[in-house]
């Protein structure tokens, strides 16, 4: 099903364009979607695309957005996230399209994460029409009812069967 979301991704989205393509990397224990493929095609066949993985700052509850290319290496941290052990940094600012990770979603484009909220802050630094795009191997529910203002709507969400658009 990882393979039949980044087919989609690829199929919908141009990356011709961009230049800073932020992405998570799969939590193995939560079975979440192997972004694996989307980052190897992108090294493949965009090589004007830089590539940007999360590390989580724990001091300031925040996500920096570093640099991951083929060649990176990566541990996982203390809740089991993998993240590039160094790589260049880059201002959320700078970032044009992001990759989210999410639990479930609503038909209106919002996600139910983690719980922390560390995207809902990394995404009010980028910019204005940066790509928010969620990738997910479920279809939406109806209505997410404890949403907040500091929640921060999707754009558009990937499942195996269908690109759902928020925009």
């Amino acid at each position: 099903m990882s393979k039949q979301v980044a087919e989609k991704f690829f199929t919908y989205f141009d990356l011709s364009n961009k230049k800073n393509l932020h992405c998570f990397l799969p939590i193995d224990k939560f079975n979440e979607i192997n972004t694996l493929f989307i980052f190897e095609k992108v090294w493949k066949e965009f090589p004007n695309v830089k590539t940007f993985a999360p590390k989580v700052n724990f001091e300031t509850n925040s996500i920096e957005s570093i640099r991951f290319t083929q060649f990176s290496t990566v541990e996982q941290n203390k809740w089991g996230i993998k993240e590039p052990t160094s790589g260049e940094a880059i201002s959320s600012s700078e970032i044009e399209l992001v990759i989210l990770p999410l639990l479930c979603f609503d038909k209106r484009g919002h996600r139910v994460g983690y719980g922390k909220g560390f995207y809902d802050r990394f995404l009010k630094g980028c910019k204005k029409d940066c790509l928010k795009i969620g990738l997910s191997l479920f279809e939406p529910v109806e209505s997410i009812l404890d949403v907040t203002e500091e929640d921060i709507k999707m754009d558009y969400c990937i499942t195996p069967s269908e690109v759902f658009k928020f925009v």
